[in-house]
């Protein structure tokens, strides 16, 4: 017996096969001791700088399962978000194009450059979610969540060529220095470049990670490694201004390198939605909560995975075999209550019913060498 459920938490539910509504408000705190914060901070030091450089390179990643309740509300604030930071970014690029015509910066010029494809990634993101809203056909039986994680895949590429460039354009400066002029005006356009593209960064990546989209995340970190591009020109007029024009594309060629560790940071992060991996916390959870479920005497074959910034499961429970079809149907519904209680980002979960194997003369899974699932737990 299997019981599958496309759930999209409008309140109440509102199930496309059985009448099964729950009136009740979706808990984010995930009680049962999930506390997402893990005590992360407690390890990282006192000092602040360190500390905020520790989480530029290294933030914290979990917290997926705090998306938001319905996957529509979810998409329209992954949309918001790219529309503000959008807004931010071309405001950013604009004021250093200004600068640009009147100081002459090369290094000024790339990382205007950088902003301006930042906020182009808005494009593929933004046509990622708006697909994300059509609803699944025959064609296309999950839907289109995948198209957002093939956006994701996008933006590390694009990741990628920002610090290709970066070291390119070092290496360049390194062999022919080019002179530059307004140094005041260069450095203040360098401030606000950063500062901008990490108020984008921390932006995106805290929306990414409250609505589940991974590749919301990697465009947050998109805005970081352009930021980072900016604190080079900054080091560059300084540098300048001592005396020491080597001194820009040195530390431009250093910031390059330490994007290329951003983008192998965020491709491992894309690689794991690409091929169906979730954090072992949420699988864990997912069975740990149906197993305590009344009825359910064993989970297994459990499997979850994201599309997109949704959840889809599928499990197997075993009832007792005594009970009827009607009463192991009932646990199943609750098994899917509860399932959908603890992982809002949870849509679309399969429970399947197997009755315990008390009759050793029975042979209860005639097809049990076709089930592949069973080695993930």
């Amino acid at each position: 017996m299997k019981h599958s459920e496309e759930h999209n938490h409008p309140h109440p539910h509102e199930h496309d096969h059985n009448e099964h509504d729950h009136d009740h408000p979706h808990e984010h705190d995930h009680e049962e001791g999930h506390d997402h914060d893990h005590g992360h901070d407690r390890s990282h030091s006192s000092n602040p700088v360190i500390a905020w450089l520790q989480h530029l390179f290294a933030p914290h990643s979990h917290g997926h399962q705090q998306a938001a309740l319905d996957p529509t509300l979810a998409t329209d604030r992954g949309i918001w978000a790219l529309k503000v930071s959008l807004v931010g970014l071309l405001v950013t690029a604009t004021f250093q194009v200004v600068i640009v015509a009147i100081s002459g910066s090369v290094a000024l010029l790339a990382d205007t450059i950088h902003n301006f494809s930042d906020a182009l990634t808005a494009i593929p993101l933004g046509l990622a979610f708006w697909l994300s809203r059509r609803p699944r056909n025959r064609r296309y039986t999950y839907g289109y969540g995948r198209a957002e994680d093939i956006a994701g895949v996008i933006i590390v590429i694009m990741i990628a060529f920002s610090a290709g460039i970066a070291i390119y354009q070092s290496i360049l400066k390194i062999i022919d220095p080019q002179p530059l002029s307004n140094l005041g005006w260069v450095a203040a356009a360098a401030i606000i470049g950063f500062f901008g593209n990490e108020l984008v960064a921390v932006f995106r990546i805290r929306i990414g990670k409250e609505i589940g989209s991974a590749a919301l995340i990697a465009d947050g970190y998109h805005a970081r490694t352009d930021g980072l591009t900016s604190l080079a020109v900054l080091a560059g007029a300084i540098g300048v201004w001592l005396g020491f024009p080597l001194f820009d594309p040195i530390v431009g060629l250093g910031i390059g390198i330490a994007i290329l560790g951003i983008v192998w940071k965020t491709a491992q992060d894309m690689w794991h939605r690409m091929m169906d991996a979730v954090d072992p916390e949420i699988h864990e959870e997912f069975k740990h909560t149906a197993s305590h479920i009344p009825g359910v005497l064993d989970v297994h074959n459990t499997a979850i995975r994201w599309l997109g910034h949704r959840l889809y499961g599928e499990m197997h429970i075993t009832v007792n075999c005594q009970q009827t079809t009607l009463q192991s149907h009932f646990i199943a519904e609750e098994v899917r209550h509860s399932l959908f209680h603890k992982l809002p980002a949870l849509v679309e979960v399969v429970v399947h019913t197997d009755p315990c194997e008390c009759d050793e003369a029975m042979e209860y899974h005639p097809t049990k060498h076709h089930q592949f699932l069973s080695a993930a737990d």
